[in-house]
């Protein structure tokens, strides 16, 4: 089958399902309840009360609206690839799911906290290093500039307000 007729196929089926799109809702009495008591009180994050409003519009069963995707997305000011999404979810994966909002999958790591040092040294030297190093974090949008100027702030602090000897000394006390 090429790919022209693969997309006539799929919209002949969804011209032929009973709301034009292949992901039909119909809410049981008691999911409804559940939804306007929740929209009603209005105390559930933004996100939640958005996709219950989406639900409750989306509803084709016994006296649901049965609002179309381009009403809804008129209405709670969506994206319409939105109102898809919660109702694939809620087909597949029912209410509580579609409300509750997802984790993340990611693990984030901290690859420039002194915590890190473990993963690469042995304990004895990333405590040595912990202790020696000073760890500045900067703001999202610092600059390197900023960066290079804390850099030599801290060599200053560190070991150039006071009086070396000799060049040697000097290179000594900056690879510390």
């Amino acid at each position: 089958m090429t790919c022209g007729e693969e997309r006539r196929d799929r919209s002949r089926r969804l011209r032929r399902s009973c709301c034009g799109y292949p992901y039909r809702i119909a809410l049981t009495e008691e999911q409804r309840a559940e939804l306007c008591g929740l929209v009603g009180s209005g105390t559930a994050p933004a996100r939640m009360l958005t996709r219950a409003r989406m639900v409750l519009k989306s509803d084709h069963g016994q006296g649901g609206p049965g609002w179309s995707d381009a009403a809804i997305v008129g209405a709670l000011d969506v994206n319409a690839s939105t109102v898809l999404r919660v109702r694939r979810q809620f087909v597949k994966n029912g209410l509580t799911v579609t409300l509750e909002r997802k984790c993340p999958d990611r693990v984030y790591d901290r690859p420039h906290s002194p915590a890190s040092l473990d993963t690469a040294f042995p304990p004895a030297k990333a405590t040595r290093l912990a202790d020696k190093w000073e760890i500045h974090y900067t703001p999202k949008h610092g600059s390197w500039l900023n960066l290079a100027e804390l850099d030599v702030r801290v060599r200053q602090r560190q070991c150039l307000k006071q009086r070396l000897a000799d060049r040697a000394a000097m290179e000594r006390e900056v690879a510390a």
